[in-house]
């Protein structure tokens, strides 16, 4: 397992820049996620943002009068993120450390628990498990947790949207692809040591931790197979089709669309199991 950490991490420590302006590129994810959070998340709360990377959820509630701490794996995305904050006139905590591990890191409990990158590079379940456990133990009673996961559908629809040719895909990516058609998760090498995660498992997967589900939905709503031709569209249009999106993101005759899931829950102390 130290292994594949410190193969995750190195992806990410090469990669800053790239991953801020990921959410750049893929707008409907962010808008979209957004939109979730401000429902939920008001000025003043406290939120910890577990695995946040370079920052883009962090400076985002940090910018709505949030109390912000950003644990994450990767130095150089904690740097980056603070970085950005300072340049923004924003204050946010950094923190570097292993999401498995944030409750021995972090002592002071949240309104809020972000983790929205851990679970798609935690490749066995129990390790999964702990890194949630740990989020709810910094988990208010009555706090909200967001978490997410990889599609087991994301191979495919990247693929797809990519336009490559099915002959020059890696075999062990097509073993992911493969998976998905056949109606199973994957865990294994992908773009780095990944989770591709079924839905129908994520909503049982917290259930185990007596959660109460607030809502589970595609980051992405229905555009992630063609978001492409949908940016290179007028303003106008692409913010009808997000709009579009976030009616149909819950949907789960629609939610095989996007490559994100989010599954949003609360933690009820007569319930919650840590």
């Amino acid at each position: 397992m130290k292994k594949d950490i410190a193969t995750v991490k190195q992806y990410y420590e090469s990669g800053v820049e790239t991953e801020w302006e990921r959410l750049n590129t893929h707008r409907a994810e962010f808008e979209i996620t957004c939109s979730y959070l401000d429902r939920f998340i008001k000025p003043g709360d406290t939120v910890l943002d577990v695995g946040g990377g370079p920052g883009r959820y962090s400076l985002y509630l940090a910018s709505k009068g949030c109390d912000v701490t950003l644990l994450d794996l990767s130095r150089g995305n904690v740097d980056f993120a603070l970085e950005k904050a300072k340049a923004a006139g924003l204050k946010i905590t950094g923190i570097c450390g292993d999401a498995r591990y944030a409750d021995k890191i972090i002592t002071n409990t949240f309104d809020h628990v972000l983790i929205m990158g851990p679970l798609y590079h935690l490749i066995e379940v129990k390790d999964r498990e702990r890194a949630v456990s740990a989020c709810l133990k910094l988990l208010k009673d009555d706090g909200i947790l967001y978490a997410s996961f990889i599609s087991s559908f994301a191979g495919v629809i990247y693929y797809l949207k990519e336009g490559t040719d099915i002959k020059q895909i890696p075999e062990n990516e097509l073993e992911y692809m493969y998976n998905a058609a056949e109606g199973r998760d994957y865990a294994g090498q992908a773009f780095t040591l990944a989770y591709f995660a079924k839905m129908e498992d994520i909503v049982p997967f917290f259930d185990r931790f007596g959660l109460t589900r607030l809502h589970f939905f595609g980051q992405e709503g229905i555009i992630a197979p063609c978001e492409d031709k949908v940016y290179s569209q007028s303003e106008e249009a692409v913010k009808e089709w997000i709009e579009i999106s976030k009616l149909l993101c819950e949907n789960p005759n629609y939610m095989s669309y996007s490559e994100h899931f989010m599954y949003i829950g609360k933690k009820e102390k007569s319930k919650c199991i840590t």
